[in-house]
């Protein structure tokens, strides 16, 4: 699977938004690690002290929506919340019957085995991918999985600091536009006061 992680970091490598990112992760590793189903949760609300920091749904492999699921967790809330909270992935190898639907054009079944893997940056969690299988996931798949969440998480690491960066630069194009005209405006004045020459 090292020839898969260089592929993914070369796929992630240039990315510029995070919904592009976490689709192309989903649609990539999902069937790479025979998983039947994939989430892909965003960490939002973070240096933000008005806001509670909340995972919200961004990107799915397979997925089918339903009333009872919610596609938003805060810190600790579900599997989701839990992983983010305590930064390590959780397994289980025996999902209830009821947890969640794999479907298909021909059918639905329940899968066996679940994997929710935090994306840690600098011990800040990014995001959460959540992946769930018909068999289980093997040694090399989870060692895979957590090299894995190491490269996803500098990536969009990178793209929430170009994100930022290129805001701040909007900003400070903005105001030096509405200096050049208050500028201007001032300068109208003065061309008003100035005598008349004489004939």
């Amino acid at each position: 699977l090292n020839s898969n992680l260089a592929r993914f970091t070369g796929l992630m490598q240039g990315q510029r938004d995070m919904l592009t990112v976490s689709r192309l992760i989903m649609s990539e590793l999902t069937p790479l690690v025979s998983a039947q189903h994939g989430a892909f949760f965003m960490m939002e609300g973070i240096g933000d002290e008005t806001a509670e920091p909340v995972l919200r749904l961004l990107a799915t492999y397979a997925y089918k929506e339903r009333k009872t699921v919610a596609n938003r967790f805060k810190l600790g809330e579900a599997l989701v919340g839990q992983a983010a909270l305590e930064r390590k992935p959780i397994v289980i190898t025996a999902a209830p019957e009821d947890y969640i639907k794999i479907t298909s054009g021909l059918g639905e079944a329940a899968p066996t085995r679940i994997i929710v893997i935090p994306i840690l940056f600098e011990e800040s969690v990014m995001a959460v991918m959540e992946l769930a299988s018909f068999q289980a996931f093997t040694p090399v798949e989870e060692a895979f999985l957590d090299q894995l969440s190491e490269s996803i998480g500098v990536v969009l690491n990178t793209i929430q600091a170009n994100m930022r960066t290129e805001e701040l630069l909007a900003q400070s194009q903005t105001l030096t536009q509405e200096l050049q005209n208050r500028q201007q405006e001032l300068q109208r004045p003065e061309e008003w006061l100035r005598p008349e020459p004489l004939p």
